[in-house]
């Protein structure tokens, strides 16, 4: 069963800087595909960005481009996102997802766009910046 446990979230004043960490169990270290995403209240879920293959290839939504920094350490089973100069626009649930293993770059690959393709999810963290 596959298991994803976010950890990180917090309060911040804009420009500072924090770390997401998701604990990730019964996931396939290898040939994987996982990503963040967030929801602000009253709005939609969207990608933040995505990850394939233990770091291989990355890819950001535009709005945290330079930004964010997506990372996997396979060793320790547990995916980042290092967020630097931190907006109140990026005040939101945090949530780790995953992808089917199988359909990584048939599915999966379209997740960013669009949070349907997400096959496993994490509970979220909450993320807070205010100006």
């Amino acid at each position: 069963q596959v298991q994803l446990v976010e950890s990180g979230g917090g309060s911040v004043q804009a420009g500072g800087s924090l770390r997401l960490s998701c604990a990730v169990s019964g996931y396939p270290s290898s040939r994987n595909c996982m990503g963040w995403f967030r929801q602000a209240p009253g709005k939609e879920r969207e990608g933040v960005a995505t990850i394939y293959t233990g770091g291989g290839s990355t890819y950001y939504a535009d709005s945290v481009k330079g930004r964010f920094t997506i990372s996997q350490d396979n060793a320790k089973n547990t995916m980042y996102l290092q967020m630097n100069s931190l907006k109140p626009e990026d005040t939101a649930m945090y949530y780790c997802a995953a992808g089917d293993p199988k359909t990584c770059w048939s599915r999966f690959r379209f997740a960013l766009k669009n949070p349907v393709y997400v096959a496993y999810w994490g509970q979220g963290t909450q993320v807070t910046v205010s100006s």
